[in-house]
């Protein structure tokens, strides 16, 4: 258990810098597509990266505590999905804290 902890906080970093980027990211895509606005190409490969991390960590903390697959994958899924990825980051880190006493 003493892993944990470090586990969850990397996955809560990540689960926040992937919603904060996929917002960026919604938003340059509204202004690419909707308002013919030249934006920045970085923007999705810094997602695309972010969401990469954001997958490994996932998949080390649903290990660590023995989630099952179809929460595991909801929870990789919920990076894909604007705002969704910050419910889910608290409704997870407040079951893994109460079920481990953290």
């Amino acid at each position: 258990m003493g892993k944990l902890p470090g586990a969850l906080l990397r996955y809560r970093v990540l689960a926040w810098a992937t919603g904060l980027w996929l917002l960026l990211l919604t938003v340059e895509i509204i202004a690419k597509y909707g308002f013919d606005v030249h934006t920045p190409s970085w923007i999705a490969v810094v997602h695309g990266w972010v969401y990469f991390a954001y997958l490994l960590v996932t998949a080390d903390l649903a290990v660590k505590v023995r989630w099952s697959i179809w929460r595991t994958v909801g929870t990789l899924i919920a990076g894909t999905i604007p705002l969704l990825s910050f419910f889910v980051e608290h409704w997870n880190a407040q079951k893994v804290k109460r079920d481990f006493d953290l």
